[in-house]
C-alpha cells in the first residue's frame, strides 16, 4: 500500500562515507534533502567488508607538520568538515584501522553534524516523471527533483564464466581457516580482496592457485591505490620460494562440479603458447569485485552502464548520461578516473563531492562556484600557486584529476582563482571558454612501469638542471596555460624529494614562464 508523499529538492540513497560527506555539505548550505539508509546504521557496508576486518586506507597521525590541511595527505579515512573532533586520527591510532572504527567514525559524523537521515529504510523502486520517486519497502514514496546514488558498490560482480555458479563468493566465504584444512583452493581474481583471502588461508590449505586473464598489478609501481597492496601479497612469496602455491594468467572456460564434491576448472593460459589444462579443486572462490545493483530503477530512468555494467556512465559533473538531474557520489565517481586515480576510495572522493556540491550550487541554486580575486601580476599567480600546490590535500590526493584554475579577464586586470576542479569540468563547462587561464596540476612524471622495469630505480632530475625539469618522474606542480581549450603552454616545476617546491629552482622558474606568458597579447596567433 502506498503511503504518504514526502517532497525533497535532493535525495541521497545510501548513508556510507559518500551519504555523508554530500549531506554534511547539503546540511552546510541549508538544502532541503534527506539520506535513505537501507541499515540501521551508517557505513553498514563496512560492518563487513573488508572480510577480515583491515582497512587498507592509511592513517598515517604523526606527519611532521602542523597544518590540517597538508595532513589530509596522508588521512586517508577521515570525511571533510570544519570540525577538528571529526578527524579520524582521533578514533584510531593505526596505521591500516580496523573496520568497525570506521563504522563509529561515521555514526559519530553523521550524529555531530545532525544529519537527516531516515535509517532501515530499503529503497525497492526509483522511477521518474518530471520528478523522481523513490519508494521503500514499507511503501513510502519520496519526491525529489534531484537524486544521488551513493550506495557504493552493493552487488558481487559475477563474470560469464559456464558454472560460475559452483563458485563461492567473496561476500561470504567462510574465513574460518580451518574450514580449508589440506584442501586446494582455486581463487578467482588478483586484487585485493582475493589476495586478502589467501593470506587468510595460506597456513591451512594443501595449495592455493589465484587466476586471472591479467599478471597482477603491484600499487607501489602502478600508484594507483587500488592494484594490490603490500599489506595483503604475503602470498608472493609462497609462489616465488616454491610453497605449493601459484599465480595463473588464464582465462577460465569453465567450471564443472564432479560426485566427489570436487570441481573440475579448465584453463586457457594467456602465455605458455596458450596451453589448455584442467585442474581439479576442492573449493573455488571467486573474488572478482563489486557491482552498482541497478535493479531498483525501472525503465523510466534506468542509467546507462559502463565498464562491464559495473558504473552507470557520467558526464563531467558525475550527472548520468541518459538520466537527467540523477547523480552519482563516492565510489561510484571512479567511472570518470577508473583505476587511474583516487576516486573509488574516501581520500579521492571527498574532494569529488566538495567538487559536485560547489556544481550543484552553480547549477541549481544560481551560486558561483567559489572562488578568490588575485591581481594578475606574475608574481603574485607564482606565490598563489606556490602556496597551493605546497599545502592541497585535493590536488595530492586526485593527482592529474583535480586541478586548480585561474582566469584571466579579457583586458588582463582581473584574475580569479578556482580550487578542486575537475580537469574535464573546466573543458566541458564555460569556464573552458575563457580566452585566458591556467591550470595547476600535481602530477607524476615519466611513466614508471615504462621508464624502467624496477620503479625504485628511476633516476631522480638533478635540482640544478631546471631546464629538464619535464623530466622529473616524481610528483611535482605542472602549470598549463590554454586559450578556451587549446594548450598554448605548459611548465613543469622541478621535483623535489621531500615535495616542497619553496626553492628559488622551484619559484623563479615559475615567475619567468608567468610573466612570459602574461605579456603575450596577441592570444589567437599564439595558438593559429
Amino acid at each position: 500500500m502506498i503511503q504518504k508523499k514526502h517532497d525533497y529538492d535532493y535525495l541521497i540513497i545510501g548513508a556510507g562515507p559518500a551519504g555523508l560527506q554530500l549531506g554534511y555539505f547539503l546540511e552546510k548550505a541549508n538544502r532541503n534533502y534527506l539520506i535513505l539508509e537501507a541499515s540501521d546504521v551508517p557505513g553498514s557496508f563496512f560492518k563487513k567488508f573488508p572480510r577480515h576486518k583491515k582497512i587498507i586506507s592509511i592513517n598515517k597521525v604523526y606527519t611532521g607538520y602542523e597544518d590540517r590541511e597538508i595532513n589530509l595527505r596522508w588521512d586517508w579515512n577521515s570525511l571533510l568538515s570544519d570540525s577538528e573532533e571529526m578527524l579520524f586520527k582521533n578514533y584510531s591510532r593505526e596505521y591500516f584501522p580496523h573496520t568497525d572504527d570506521l563504522v563509529r567514525y561515521l555514526n559519530d559524523f553523521a550524529a555531530h553534524f545532525n544529519l537527516k537521515i531516515k535509517y532501515n529504510c530499503q529503497v525497492v523502486k526509483i522511477k521518474k516523471n518530471n520528478k523522481f520517486r523513490v519508494i521503500d519497502s514499507n511503501g513510502n514514496v519520496y519526491s525529489a527533483a534531484r537524486l544521488i546514488i551513493a550506495t557504493g558498490f552493493s552487488k558481487p560482480y559475477i563474470p560469464p564464466i559456464p558454472g560460475i555458479e559452483l563458485a563461492e563468493n567473496y561476500t561470504d566465504v567462510s574465513i574460518n581457516r580451518e574450514d580449508f584444512a589440506n584442501q586446494r583452493v582455486l581463487i578467482i581474481g588478483k586484487g585485493n580482496s582475493g589476495f586478502e583471502t589467501a593470506d587468510n588461508i595460506v597456513e591451512t590449505t594443501a595449495l592455493i592457485h589465484i587466476v586471472s586473464p591479467t599478471p597482477i598489478s603491484m600499487a607501489w609501481k602502478t600508484k594507483y591505490v587500488g592494484h594490490l597492496r603490500a599489506v595483503n601479497n604475503n602470498f608472493l612469496d609462497t609462489y616465488q620460494l616454491k610453497a605449493q602455491n601459484l599465480l595463473l594468467d588464464a582465462t577460465i572456460k569453465k567450471i564443472e562440479g564432479q560426485k566427489d564434491g570436487k570441481f573440475v576448472v579448465s584453463f586457457h593460459y594467456t602465455h605458455a603458447d596458450e596451453e589448455e589444462e584442467d585442474l581439479v579443486y576442492d573449493r573455488v572462490i571467486l573474488c572478482a569485485g563489486f557491482r552498482l545493483d541497478d535493479s531498483i530503477f525501472d525503465e523510466s530512468c534506468r542509467p546507462e552502464m559502463s565498464i562491464n555494467n559495473r558504473f552507470p556512465a557520467q558526464t563531467s559533473e558525475w550527472e548520468s548520461t541518459n538520466i537527467k538531474d540523477l547523480y552519482v557520489a563516492g565510489v561510484l565517481m571512479h567511472m570518470r578516473d577508473y583505476k587511474k586515480k583516487q576516486s573509488g576510495f574516501i581520500h579521492g572522493f571527498r574532494y569529488n563531492i566538495r567538487a559536485l556540491h560547489h556544481i550543484l550550487e552553480h547549477k541549481y541554486h544560481n551560486q558561483k562556484l567559489p572562488c578568490q580575486p588575485i591581481e594578475p601580476t606574475p608574481t603574485n599567480l607564482m606565490e598563489a600557486i606556490i602556496q597551493r600546490v605546497n599545502k592541497s590535500s585535493g590536488l595530492w590526493q586526485q593527482t592529474g584529476f583535480l586541478c586548480d584554475l585561474i582566469t584571466i579577464s579579457k583586458d588582463s586586470k582581473v584574475a580569479q582563482y578556482y580550487e578542486d576542479l575537475p580537469i574535464d569540468y573546466v573543458q566541458d563547462s564555460e569556464l573552458g571558454q575563457h580566452e585566458h587561464y591556467y591550470t595547476i596540476t600535481l602530477e607524476f612524471g615519466l611513466d614508471i612501469i615504462k621508464a624502467s622495469p624496477d620503479p625504485f630505480a628511476i633516476q631522480r632530475v638533478n635540482k640544478d638542471d631546471i631546464n629538464n625539469a619535464d623530466q622529473s618522474p616524481s610528483l611535482h606542480p605542472i602549470i598549463r596555460r590554454f586559450y578556451r581549450n587549446t594548450l598554448v603552454a605548459e611548465h613543469h616545476v622541478i621535483e623535489d624529494i621531500a615535495s616542497e617546491w619553496l626553492e628559488n629552482v622551484h619559484t623563479e622558474p615559475l615567475l619567468e614562464f608567468l610573466h612570459n606568458q602574461l605579456v603575450q597579447k596577441d592570444f589567437l596567433a599564439k595558438v593559429a
